[in-house]
């Protein structure tokens, strides 16, 4: 079983950063799962945000391009991924999960494995 758990959330003005960890934990094998993060805002679905792969390969949603930034720390049975936000926008405001997604050739499918979420709130 993987766990997964968020930390780093919070409220900032519009144009303000925050920085997301996930502890990955369960698995001899976590440095083999890609990482990625999702949000759902206030009355709508949840969307993906950005995702690592195991080998660092990176991908993100096209509006959190040259803002956001997916990195990780492997280690052998714990596994840290990072989302740098910079110049969150109130439209992002959300709960961020964390979730050991599946890589496809177009966007990043929700895995079975979520983290609880941290709540970013950015107001105007």
């Amino acid at each position: 079983q993987v766990q997964l758990v968020e930390s780093g959330g919070g409220s900032v003005q519009a144009g303000g950063s925050l920085r997301l960890s996930c502890a990955a934990s369960g698995r001899t094998f976590l440095n083999s799962y890609a990482l990625g993060w999702f949000r759902q805002a206030p009355g709508k679905e949840r969307e993906f945000v950005a995702a690592i792969q195991w080998n660092s390969g990176t991908s993100y949603v096209d509006s959190v391009k040259g803002r956001f930034t997916i990195s990780r720390d492997n280690a052998k049975n714990k596994v840290t991924a990072y989302l740098q936000m910079n110049r969150l926008q109130p439209e992002e405001t959300g709960v961020y999960f964390c979730n050991a997604p599946v890589i496809t050739s177009r966007q990043p499918k929700p895995g079975a494995h979520w983290g609880r979420g941290t709540q970013v709130t950015v107001s105007s």
